[in-house]
């Protein structure tokens, strides 16, 4: 149950993935791949490894062995990675008396993005309106809006989130669906992390599960939650005690 694709034809190549914590083994022989203009969802029990994998693809920490390429590269060897890559991993990070418009002004500059780009991002993930606004007096919902925005300043072609959802409510869910699916409609790549199996069911084109920082799944959504089963079921089934 595994597809993995030639590393020049993929957007995302992890190959035999291991990350250790002294004694603690965290991912484990780790291998998949993504294809661009897909979406993935990234599955898996609390301490499966998945934030542990998400760090490592973005550079945030060292393998003990295996490799993370980015579009064939190290990420960290990436030339403008925010080009390449928008990724959401925490919804805390922000100044808390700077306003959102600000907050992504500074991400701009950082990454030599044009500062007209600020007030479009605004605009596409609901925030125009509150753009001027502390952070501070921000929602969780709101947070993670803004977070998704910073993600998308640089026009990337892949974006890993991390709980996107997270305090979104339902029309929010809703829409983060669609802004996903436009994405990779227009050639983008996603992967996602989520706990949210029913929004996953609704969302992604492929299922990537791990357990205990083993592979355990990584095939199409409509061959793990065929034949009459749902997605949940076969999470369960996979899963080492099926927590959710």
């Amino acid at each position: 149950m595994t597809h993995v694709l030639d590393n020049d034809d993929a957007i995302v190549a992890i190959t035999n993935l291991t990350k250790c914590f002294g004694d603690i083994t965290a991912v484990d022989q780790l291998t998949f791949s993504l294809a661009r203009g897909t979406v993935t969802g990234f599955l898996g029990p609390n301490g499966a490894g998945k934030t542990t994998t998400l760090r490592l693809l973005l550079g945030l920490a060292e393998p003990t062995a295996g490799t993370t390429l980015v579009a064939g590269r190290p990420y960290g060897e990436l030339d403008r990675p925010a080009r390449l890559v928008g990724a959401v991993l925490e919804s805390g990070d922000f100044h808390p008396g700077r306003s959102g418009r600000d907050h992504l002004r500074v991400l701009a500059s950082a990454s030599d993005i044009a500062a007209s780009r600020v007030d479009d991002v605004l605009d596409l993930v609901g925030l125009a309106t509150a753009g001027g606004r502390p952070v501070r007096t921000y929602s969780l919902g709101m947070r993670q809006r803004l977070g998704l925005g910073a993600a998308l300043l640089g026009e990337p072609e892949l974006l890993v989130l991390d709980e996107p959802a997270n305090g979104l409510d339902p029309s929010g869910v809703r829409w983060l669906r669609s802004v996903l699916r436009s994405f990779a409609d227009n050639g983008g790549t996603v992967l996602v992390s989520s706990h949210l199996l029913a929004e996953v069911a609704q969302s992604v084109d492929r299922v990537v599960i791990i357990d205990r920082g083993h592979l355990v799944a990584d095939a199409p959504l409509d061959e793990i939650a065929g034949r009459g089963r749902s997605l949940e079921d076969a999470y369960v089934a996979l899963t080492t005690d099926g927590a959710l």
